[in-house]
């Protein structure tokens, strides 16, 4: 992939408290896999060297607000977030308890997205950007390529490089700026967002070799 600030934007999912701070509901799950990889320092160093070089920047977040509670069935990862709470939200709204809830962004990711110049798409509601504007966002900019990063590697990350690739766009994983559960009866998740990373994205970088790309 050929990474230039004038086609190419960075896209991170869900930089929120509920699955990187020791605090969040989901930090049982994905903490080891988030110190392994050095997940939060990694997707910190993605946003400066963003922010540095002049790209342009997306969050795509997760929130469930309390009308989501009356869905009629759930897939295996959507009924543990509903039944943790996870991204929950009080209303779409409100804003009333969001500061320092699960829902809200890492602190020390604020600087990045709350600096009048990152777009912050709608929500996604299951996994994909599907249900957002995040590819709308992107095409009226006119940006062709994806530099992806977030959580959780083996959901969310995947399901956005999936169809972000069906979309037609170039997509470059940066695989150490993400981490995934490890579940006592699932497995892995980490491990096998990896795999399917190999074989689905243009290219998989570490963040070293993505900030050097950026330059």
């Amino acid at each position: 992939m050929n990474i230039n600030k004038n086609d190419t934007a960075i896209v991170v999912i869900d930089p929120q408290n509920d699955v990187l701070s020791e605090t969040g509901v989901s930090w049982d799950l994905v903490g080891d896999s988030v110190k392994d990889n050095h997940t939060i320092e990694n997707i910190e160093r993605i946003f400066k060297a963003g922010k540095q070089n002049d790209f342009e920047v997306f969050i795509s977040p997760h929130y469930y607000y309390p009308t989501d509670y009356a869905w009629k069935f759930f897939g295996t990862v959507e009924q543990m977030m509903l039944k943790s709470k996870e991204f929950d939200r009080r209303g779409a709204l409100s804003l009333d308890g969001f500061l320092g809830s699960g829902a809200d962004w890492l602190d020390r990711y604020k600087p990045f997205i709350e600096d009048g110049r990152t777009i912050v798409v709608s929500p996604h509601k299951a996994y994909g950007p599907q249900s957002n504007d995040l590819v709308l966002q992107l095409r009226k900019r006119n940006i062709s390529k994806v530099i992806l990063l977030g959580m959780l590697a083996n959901i969310c990350v995947e399901a956005h490089l999936r169809d972000l690739i069906e979309q037609g766009f170039e997509v470059l994983v940066v695989k150490d700026a993400t981490a995934a559960p490890q579940h006592p009866e699932l497995g892995d998740g980490y491990k096998a967002a990896l795999i399917n990373f190999g074989y689905i994205a243009n290219a998989v970088m570490s963040t070293d070799d993505a900030v050097e790309a950026m330059k």
